[in-house]
């Protein structure tokens, strides 16, 4: 059962800073991904890469809990079922956090 607290924890803090930055509180980005941000775009910038990291945090604890699933029924749906769950997640989080930087930051670097 251990196994399976680790990725709630990485679920519960891509959450966490998901949040932080709706805020407005992009500091968690890398410097080079907020340097050229104007004030006036943090907070729009920071809604939706804080969109991003809710969603990935999300399809992570949700996947997580479908592999629980599995553990105890010994049915592999579920299995699959958290891993097309986990990689459409990960690929819309990132995907809205990854538009959103190149929109507000002018390009990717």
């Amino acid at each position: 059962m251990s196994n399976f607290v680790l990725p709630i924890i990485i679920g519960v803090v891509c959450i966490v800073i998901g949040i932080s930055n709706m805020r407005g509180n992009i500091s968690t980005l890398h410097s080079y991904h907020r340097h050229r941000v104007s004030e006036e775009d943090k907070l729009p910038m920071g809604k939706k890469v804080g969109l991003g990291m809710i969603i990935v945090g999300i399809s992570i604890i949700v996947c997580n809990l479908f592999y629980i699933a599995t553990f105890y029924t010994k049915n592999e749906i579920f299995n699959i079922i958290g891993t097309v769950f986990l990689i459409f997640g990960l690929t819309v989080g990132i995907a809205i956090s990854i538009f959103a930087i190149i929109k507000y930051n002018k390009g990717l670097f």
